[in-house]
């Protein structure tokens, strides 16, 4: 498939090939679902935590005798029954982590990058680079390409002018083409790849 190249002026700079293996296919809800709560779960940080019977700080002793109280037998104030005992069964820092193949996951991203084409979200940028480190320049130039919230993908560097200016700038966000990831494309309304960065994931994914 082509699409036009686009420069930060809203100047054309041409066309583009794109490889239909990777942003030609028929997007599955089913694949990029599983896909991101791979992401998520991996991402959790799982550091919940509560205090069980031997964690609760208090003294050992048998609270009252044996048999003869008409009530129930008890040997421990930590008892889960009791107020300020321990919990039972709570949880315990862990990680949610779960395994996904590595192809499956490389599918769920040219499904992102191919639901991006399909809705005409995906613009091919020429390069991502600016003068100067001014949010003023770029948040301009965003306003007049209509982005507003956006992912810029960038080859395997990013400008550091470019990154600069984007980061007092609301809904504009970039990474590298190592980091593009199904989540991040997912979240946002526009797509942005530079040509840098479609070698770049081609190379990756192919």
């Amino acid at each position: 498939m082509k699409l036009d190249v686009i420069k930060l002026d809203a100047g054309k700079a041409g066309e583009i090939e794109l490889a239909d293996d990777i942003f030609g296919l028929e997007p599955r809800a089913d694949i990029l679902h599983r896909v991101v709560r791979w992401q998520r779960a991996k991402a959790q940080q799982g550091t919940h935590s509560v205090l069980g019977k031997s964690d609760v700080s208090y003294s050992t002793k048998k609270i009252y005798k044996q048999k003869g109280t008409g009530g129930a037998r008890h040997g421990s104030r930590k008892a889960p029954i009791f107020r300020h005992g321990g919990v039972y069964k709570g949880p315990t820092p862990r990680s949610h982590a779960h395994d996904l193949p590595k192809k499956f996951r490389a599918l769920g991203l040219k499904h992102a990058l191919s639901s991006k084409a399909k809705t005409g979200n995906l613009v091919v940028l020429d390069v991502a680079e600016i003068a100067e480190a001014k949010t003023k320049l770029l948040a301009k130039a965003a306003k007049e390409l209509g982005w507003k919230k956006v992912l810029v993908i960038d080859g395997a560097e990013v400008n550091e002018n470019f990154l600069k200016a984007s980061r007092n700038i609301e809904g504009i966000d970039i990474l590298p083409s190592i980091g593009a990831n199904v989540y991040d494309i997912l979240k946002r309304e526009t797509l942005v790849i530079t040509k840098a960065g479609v070698e770049a994931l081609e190379a990756r994914l192919k």
